[in-house]
């Protein structure tokens, strides 16, 4: 190897030799490091004190004293009726949940869809509706520049009924609590 060469090849070394020291010094972690940023305390602490030089320890606030009990009144009211939906004005409490609905139709074929009932309301993505305390529902819907219009009943974990659209379709439509 001649002389050039080898003084090239000494000067690479060196640099990437002070380079890999510099970068290790600037990756230590050293106090100047741990007091980069603030000057101590946190967002919201005007108290800047340097540690070890507190004239006063810090106070803890307390806990929260733990949930007292409901009272008497509260605990002791008879429980919601199971039977009559929810009673008057309430709509179809005890038909709330997810459903199933499948209906077929002649000439138009089947569909599926998921609806949801809650306090005698039924929200589907293309239906909507309603279900009184005693099952008896009716509703509307559209898609695709079709509309229709359907009644039925449902029962405590299923419901049928009847259905007709604007396209001269009619048909029946089943449901399932899911």
């Amino acid at each position: 190897m001649e002389l050039g060469a080898m003084q090239d090849v000494v000067r690479f070394v060196t640099r990437a030799a002070l380079l890999s020291a510099a970068f290790a010094v600037v990756g230590l972690p050293g106090p100047a490091g741990a007091q980069s940023g603030s000057a101590g305390g946190s967002i919201g602490n005007t108290e800047k004190s340097l540690s070890g030089t507190r004239a006063t320890p810090r106070t803890v606030e307390p806990a929260k004293p733990a949930r007292r009990s409901k009272p008497a009144a509260e605990t002791t009211r008879p429980a919601a009726r199971k039977s009559g939906g929810g009673g008057a004005g309430a709509g179809g409490g005890n038909f709330d949940g997810a459903w199933s609905v499948a209906s077929v139709g002649t000439p138009c074929g089947g569909a599926t869809e998921a609806i949801v009932i809650t306090s005698g309301r039924i929200i589907g993505q293309y239906t909507s509706g309603r279900v009184a305390p005693n099952g008896a529902t009716t509703g509307a819907g559209s898609a695709n520049g079709i509309s229709w219009t359907s009644s039925g009943r449902f029962s405590a974990r299923s419901g049928s009924g009847s259905f007709r659209r604007s396209d001269g379709c009619v048909g029946r439509w089943t449901a399932s609590k899911q």
